[in-house]
């Protein structure tokens, strides 16, 4: 029986029991991005069965296409793959168990034909229900049916829906194993294989573990139809079976050598086999090789096939011829397939000629490095090396664009471990160092670069991205930081051309837009666009998936919520403008702009300050134009008829013959080239955010609006809630209860400080009392406690005021830090004792530096724990000072 029979009757089953057929989904999950690849057929039900949406039916039958990464390096022996399909049929509130287990054993044994004592069910042990099923119902020796601990689905985390599941194993024979320890259903032996899961999804686990039955339960069941038809065809492994056949048979051909006779001849073929099949349907349903998440899967599985295809002899391009046998092969039921026969066989040859040129190469160099690592363990005294450097690892990633998984499979063919944590490493430390956005990349080349932009584009770029967010284009020219280039690929920063295009560029001060441009074998993530001329527009991005080149068609498109959001905040500086004038006076002019998506910023003219009173004024005249809704016209004129008309040109600007006039209906126009909302109900509240001056003259509002304005007053809003919470006060009497506070502090500042000034009087007699002789002079050398170096002066200034003649040291520790502070009075200055001279020498002590004038003077230092020692060398400083 063909694997193309054993699908059809599995649908037909289904059909004829009221299941509705429904198509595969892609291999890009839809509306999940925390899922890499379709991996079941229970993904595209999930909704389904969380109640999340209406599904299509209560019965369906699938035959879904999946891909596995977990074994992508197993990928070669008899029974590892990574593309599969798995039949399924699922009821969603339907039936349930006693249904899905009698059609599952009616299906194999009498639409197939299976012989029932080759059968093993398995159920887990608090399932008595679905053993009575199999025992009871079906009639299933209770002998064959076995008990397993994992025979349970879910929950996915900690909570949600989950059930037990029932699995049937098919006995190969006993020349697949004997031993009981492992020739049982779910062993360790191949004699038994598992062909069908029914998940029963019938309890709800709640956080303490606790579960209920669901209102409505429901049936999911998976069958690999690969595994099926080994079954079927009594086939040894996956890879002898006729859906595999079909393809290694002809790789086997162009390699000009025979399937079944050499072990590593198989390997390769089996890993060519599936790694087409793979990267056929992967290519089909938009991947694209790259160096992130699913497309680097699909790079790495590419590559892995090369490599085969080359230890077979395979030097030209071969995967393409291949595909095609896949694309014949699986086209009736997938004809995207055949829809996309030229992309996918323009990607993999591409991929494969690039990876081609740097294999040979990256193979030398990793013989070379194997032959290193010998000679370095023979001088060692050891048989083997152990362990290829990470950084190695890297070079042969960075450099020939192996994959770590090609390299490892290299290095263990040669007995060699990777250091895996080594190349990860590396790995940051590249992208650490090359972090940044393809503007930055080409920033600084691009005032030069304007006559290799005309020369490479032709002629100018019609701009569609007043009324449209996605053109269909054609890419005129590609630039790399080099020069013009006829290709660029995956991971390279560019510069792209277009004949015609939605993106505006940087100019008027409007943002330059972001978004991606398609082609049929790539993607480029654009992240700027800017007008090196005003009739040209360079797109600026870095290739995300597969190559792009010069001459071929392209989808280009923005991104549309930014997009928005600048048009936004460019038409509410258009009524910033108009305010500005209506409140300041006709004399206020605009002397530059940003608008982006998040804010907006506007200079203008003025040599007063804005006052408070104004600065509402203005915001509450631009919040009621926007209330207003006013419609926002733009049409072109000569710049003669637009000035004429009353529309405002900007003092500096350059104008071409023709301009864009930008007219909000009964109260602004000006001329402008930027992008606008319709109607200004569109830009939503308008928030200023400061205002303040810049330059002589020129003053500035930054400001907000839509999303970024509500989110900004919903957080004040929030403050002054829990403000008056705290108070205890309405939010409306907030202003007027902190001032009162603010008074009541500061009269509480002045008692301190009165009370500080008492406590400091009685301290200064205890210190003065602590002042020694030292050859006719008084020192006083003494630690105190000061919070602030002001504070230690002030203490410094009353001990002085009491002290006619002396010398005074204070020391004290400031947030972990010691200080000093050094007092001469006059008489002993002219005896040549100096304030400097101290403390620079105590500080010395303390690990600091210090100085300052004769009589006054302060030092720092960094070790807190010698400041007492520094005050105790202060008597014999001064008796040296004062010649003693």
């Amino acid at each position: 029986m063909s694997g193309e029979d054993v699908r059809r009757r599995f649908v037909e089953f289904f059909e004829e029991l009221g299941h509705r057929l429904v198509p595969s989904s892609s291999l890009v999950p839809h509306n999940d991005p925390t899922v890499l690849l379709t991996t079941a057929g229970m993904q595209q039900m999930t909704p389904y069965f969380l109640g999340l949406e209406q599904p299509l039916a209560a019965r369906m039958v699938t035959v879904q296409k999946c891909f596995r990464t977990v074994d992508i390096e197993e990928v070669g022996d008899a029974s590892h793959c990574t593309f599969f399909f798995m039949l399924g049929n699922f009821s969603v509130g339907d039936y349930f168990k006693r249904e899905s287990l009698a059609w599952s054993w009616e299906f194999l044994t009498e639409r197939l034909g299976i012989p029932a004592d080759r059968l093993y069910p398995t159920v887990h042990p608090d399932d008595a229900e679905s053993l009575a099923i199999w025992r009871d119902v079906i009639g299933v020796a209770e002998r064959q049916v076995s008990a397993l601990d994992d025979n349970w689905w879910g929950p996915v985390g900690p909570t949600g829906p989950n059930g037990p599941d029932s699995e049937i194993y098919f006995d190969r024979g006993e020349q697949y194993g004997t031993d009981p320890a492992t020739a049982f259903p779910g062993g360790d032996s191949p004699r038994f294989l598992e062909v069908w899961n029914n998940v029963f999804m019938q309890y709800l686990q709640a956080p303490d573990g606790s579960r209920t039955p669901l209102p409505r339960q429901h049936v999911d069941t998976g069958m690999g139809l690969e595994r099926l038809v080994m079954v079927m065809q009594g086939a040894e492994s996956l890879y002898d079976i006729d859906l595999f056949q079909t393809i290694i048979q002809r790789a086997a051909a162009l390699a000009n050598v025979s399937y079944g006779v050499d072990p590593e001849t198989d390997r390769a073929l089996r890993i060519i086999a599936d790694h087409t099949r793979g990267s056929t349907f992967l290519i089909a349903d938009g991947v694209l090789p790259g160096n992130e998440g699913r497309a680097y899967v699909l790079r790495r599985i590419v590559r892995r096939a090369v490599r085969s295809g080359r230890k077979l002899g395979l030097e030209r391009p071969f995967l393409a011829d291949v595909a095609g046998v896949v694309i014949q092969q699986f086209a009736d039921h997938h004809p995207e397939l055949r829809d996309r026969q030229r992309q996918i066989e323009r990607v993999l040859t591409h991929e494969e000629e690039q990876f081609g040129r740097t294999l040979r190469a990256g193979i030398g160099r990793f013989e070379s490095l194997v032959a290193g690592l010998a000679g370095a363990a023979a001088k060692r005294g050891e048989t083997v090396a152990q362990l290829l450097p990470g950084d190695e690892a890297f070079r042969l990633h960075d450099t020939f664009g192996f994959p770590l998984d090609l390299t490892i499979e290299l290095a263990r063919e040669h007995g060699l471990e990777v250091d895996r944590a080594g190349f990860e490493a590396a790995l940051a430390d590249q992208r650490a160092t090359s972090r940044g956005s393809a503007a930055s990349a080409f920033k600084d080349l691009a005032q030069g670069r304007t006559e290799l932009y005309v020369a490479a584009a032709g002629s100018a770029t019609d701009f569609h991205g007043y009324w449209a967010t996605k053109t269909r284009s054609t890419v005129v020219a590609l630039i790399d930081a080099e020069g013009q280039v006829d290709e660029a690929d995956a991971g390279q920063p560019v510069e792209i051309i277009l004949d015609r295009t939605p993106f505006y560029g940087e100019s008027g001060g409007q943002v330059g837009d972001t978004g991606s441009l398609r082609t049929e074998t790539g993607l480029v993530a654009i992240d700027d666009t800017y007008k090196p001329t005003p009739d040209l527009t360079v797109h600026r991005g870095t290739v995300a998936e597969g190559f792009v080149r010069a001459g071929e068609p392209a989808s280009a498109e923005i991104d549309v919520e930014r997009r928005q959001a600048i048009r936004r905040n460019h038409t509410a500086t258009h009524l910033l403008h108009r305010a500005l004038r209506l409140v300041l006076g006709d004399e206020t002019h605009q002397a530059g702009s940003l608008v982006a998506p998040g804010r907006l910023r506007f200079d203008f003219t003025s040599l007063d300050a804005v006052t408070p009173e104004q600065l509402d004024s203005i915001a509450e005249i631009v919040n009621r134009e926007i209330v207003q809704n006013r419609l926002v016209e733009t049409k072109s004129s000569s710049y003669q008829d637009a000035v004429a008309g009353g529309a405002t040109a900007l003092f500096g600007e350059k104008y071409g013959d023709t301009v864009r006039v930008v007219t909000i209906l009964e109260f602004s126009q000006e001329l402008c080239g930027g992008t606008h909302v319709q109607f200004t109900g569109e830009i939503g509240p308008f928030l200023i955010l400061s205002e303040g001056s810049v330059a002589a003259g020129v003053r500035r509002i930054e400001a907000v609006t839509g999303i970024e304005a509500v989110g900004r007053m919903l957080a004040q809003q929030r403050a002054l809630d829990v403000t008056g919470r705290s108070l205890r006060v309405p939010w409306s009497e907030v202003p007027a209860q902190i001032e009162a506070l603010h008074g009541r502090i500061r009269g509480l500042e002045r008692e301190a400080s009165r009370l500080r000034g008492l406590v400091a009087g009685a301290r200064i007699g205890e210190l003065l009392e602590q002042a020694v002789a030292v050859d006719g002079t008084r020192v006083l050398a003494s630690r105190v406690e000061a919070e602030s170096k002001e504070g230690l002066r002030q203490l410094g200034d009353r001990l002085r005021d009491r002290l006619d003649s002396g010398v005074i040291m204070l020391g004290t520790v400031i947030d972990g830090r010691p200080s000093l502070l050094s007092i001469v009075s006059p008489d002993l200055i002219a005896r040549g004792v100096r304030a400097g001279d101290l403390v620079r020498e105590a500080a010395t002590v303390i690990d600091g530096r210090g100085g300052g004038r004769p009589d006054l003077a302060e030092a720092g230092g960094k070790d807190a724990t010698k400041l007492d020692a520094a005050l105790a060398g202060v008597e014999h400083i001064v008796r040296r000072g004062l010649g003693g």
